[in-house]
């Protein structure tokens, strides 16, 4: 069946394929974990795959040992590699117009006019939906692992089809306020124990280079950290996310920015300290926001341009990450 009016098919194409880029960092700029993962080049694009695989530097060498003479060496072998494996996920949204509006929309301003409020509300809910699902515990169907899956608050589960229960290398490190790492008696956290609770954290999840680059909270815990630095408050550089641009607020702890980002998903009394090297958000090249042919209903005067995406968040080392709960 023939368009009423294939030029508004064609103008959402053409509309999304010359502003992609700039929808994409709008959908960045909306979530901070997307833009710092973005931004650290660890948005990854595959070009196809039954599975997106993580390989896993799991254990050390065992043949390591100190020796004299003739004694005889360990050539033992060593099992110290591994995969973590994780699904496509996929995420539909569509342009949709009545017959009834395409005709009304003869004129080419208001085809354009119409196209771009479309295509900007369709990118405004990916961007909403997509923050939520980067927080998630991905369970819902068909949803991606977010932040409560792969750093969870229990430190465990099956993540990327290893088991953390029975495998301790896979566990990310939690600090319970109720059950503090550093042991001793529950901590209310406040303004002025705030730091008590981040700091054995921090320790924990330091390993030589490695250690906590972003750390993303709650509101609340934010306020928390925020008035505990009310003499001591350092902003991060210009290139971070206190760009105007990006609109968030950011102060450091130690070398890490820390994010406020209440709303997008991130549940209430939690901070996630993470090392974002070894996260990454793995897409397919053919559907990061990509557009398809236009659609007919057979049954429906209107036309409908479905907007993709195809891919997962990854975690390649959990024991670096970690998470701060009541």
């Amino acid at each position: 069946m023939a368009s009423p009016n294939p030029t508004f098919t064609e103008l959402v194409s053409t509309t999304f394929r010359k502003h992609g880029t700039k929808f994409i960092d709008n959908v960045s700029r909306n979530n901070v974990l997307y833009r710092e993962i973005q931004k650290n080049g660890n948005v990854k694009k595959e070009s196809g795959g039954l599975t997106l695989v993580e390989p896993l530097d799991y254990a050390a060498n065992l043949t390591y040992q100190r020796y004299s003479g003739y004694d005889v060496l360990n050539i033992s072998a060593s099992d110290v590699l591994s995969s973590a494996e994780f699904v496509w996920r996929q995420i539909a949204i569509n342009v949709v117009a009545s017959g009834l509006e395409m005709r009304i929309n003869r004129g080419d301003s208001r085809i354009i006019d119409l196209v771009k409020s479309r295509v900007k509300n369709a990118m405004r809910t990916f961007a909403n939906n997509f923050s939520f699902d980067l927080y998630s515990d991905g369970t819902a169907p068909n949803q991606i692992n977010g932040l409560q899956a792969l750093v969870s608050d229990a430190g465990t589960g099956t993540v990327g089809g290893i088991d953390s229960t029975a495998w301790s290398f896979w566990r990310n490190i939690v600090q319970s306020a109720a059950a503090p790492l550093q042991g001793g008696g529950a901590i209310v956290p406040s303004a002025t124990t705030i730091e008590s609770l981040m700091q054995p954290l921090y320790l924990a999840l330091t390993r030589g280079d490695d250690q906590p680059n972003l750390i993303l909270c709650s509101n609340d815990y934010f306020s928390f950290f925020e008035a505990s630095q009310v003499s001591l408050k350092r902003y991060a550089s210009s290139d971070g996310p206190t760009t105007g641009n990006a609109g968030f607020v950011t102060l450091l702890y130690k070398k890490a920015k820390v994010v406020f980002d209440g709303g997008s998903g991130i549940p209430t009394a939690h901070m996630y300290f993470l090392n974002t090297d070894y996260l990454k958000l793995r897409v397919h090249e053919d559907a990061n926001l990509s557009t398809l042919d236009d659609m007919k209903p057979i049954n429906q005067d209107a036309s409908v341009t479905p907007i993709i995406w195809m891919g997962n968040l990854t975690v390649s080392n959990r024991s670096l990450q970690g998470v701060l709960k009541a």
